[in-house]
């Protein structure tokens, strides 16, 4: 009965009010309207789908990948289709200083920042891993050291908007798969960098949320080039995962599930890790950090 009063009521209560909020938000296109947004990989494929959804819903929106024509173009579209205002800087994020940077100048354009989506990659091709370390400090550099690099330049100023970090990652992220270990691994270290994060947060009362994106294979010009002849699966949309990760950040979601096949959500978003985690808090002293 102790154990029950301890533990199993407190996990019941939060599962049902977490599944009683999840039922009943809905989204509105009008939630970015005027929100002040950064994209990163934004020339193309998702990146450049997101940028134009938020365009549509009103958003001032401040992009960025390599390629500098790409970025023009976006940019002018998103004008077109209503943006309060759209910005674009090029760079690479294997540039780190350029990454922190980015942010800075990126906020100074829009007059702050209300949501910041990390969607950038390098290209990692699909081959066995023989050794080579360089192609794995590179992916991590790249697919995750930059998004903490961006998220520390943002996150004063999504402190004072009580705003949104937005992070893009995989399947592969959660679950293992050949062909493509240093992806993967870059993708685990989001998962497990901004869950804990969000921990921090959430014990800290640090009111910005974090969307951890999980998406399966998607119809980019890259990923399909990349998996040609490979990886048989079908591929969802691009435009219907771009609004999907919106949705899901607008709502504050801790996390969104894209996939062609309805088992992703249900096998992946099961309740085993909430409650672990759940229980794994309760056993730390905050006050020695939060005080001090």
């Amino acid at each position: 009965m102790a154990f029950m009063t301890k533990y199993l009521l407190p996990i019941l209560v939060v599962s049902l009010a977490y599944y009683y909020y999840s039922a009943n938000e809905e989204f509105r296109p009008e939630m970015l309207q005027g929100k002040k947004v950064i994209v990163t990989g934004a020339s193309k494929g998702i990146g450049r789908e997101m940028a134009y959804h938020l365009a549509k819903m009103g958003a001032h929106v401040a992009v960025t990948a390599r390629s500098e024509e790409g970025l023009q173009k976006v940019v002018s579209r998103c004008l077109e289709l209503g943006a309060a205002s759209a910005h674009y800087i090029a760079g690479t994020m294997e540039n780190l200083t350029f990454a922190e940077q980015f942010v800075t100048k990126a906020g100074e354009l829009m007059g702050g920042l209300d949501m910041l989506i990390l969607n950038h990659i390098t290209n990692s091709p699909l081959v066995f891993f023989h050794n080579d370390t360089h192609i794995v400090r590179k992916t991590m550099e790249v697919n995750f050291l930059s998004y903490v690099v961006l998220s520390v330049a943002a996150l004063p100023m999504l402190k004072q908007s009580n705003g949104s970090i937005v992070v893009i990652s995989s399947l592969a992220g959660k679950t293992a798969h050949p062909l493509i270990a240093p992806y993967s691994a870059s993708k685990f270290a989001l998962d497990g960098f901004f869950s804990s994060l969000r921990k921090e947060y959430l014990v800290t009362k640090v009111n910005v949320s974090i969307t951890l994106c999980i998406l399966g294979l998607i119809n980019t010009e890259t990923a399909m080039q990349a998996t040609s002849g490979i990886f048989i699966a079908e591929a969802a949309p691009k435009e219907d995962c771009a609004l999907e990760i919106i949705k899901g950040a607008a709502l504050r979601k801790e996390e969104v599930y894209y996939d062609k096949s309805i088992w992703t959500s249900l096998l992946l978003g099961n309740p085993g890790r909430r409650i672990m985690e759940f229980l794994a808090l309760r056993k730390y002293n905050f006050d020695k950090f939060i005080n001090n």
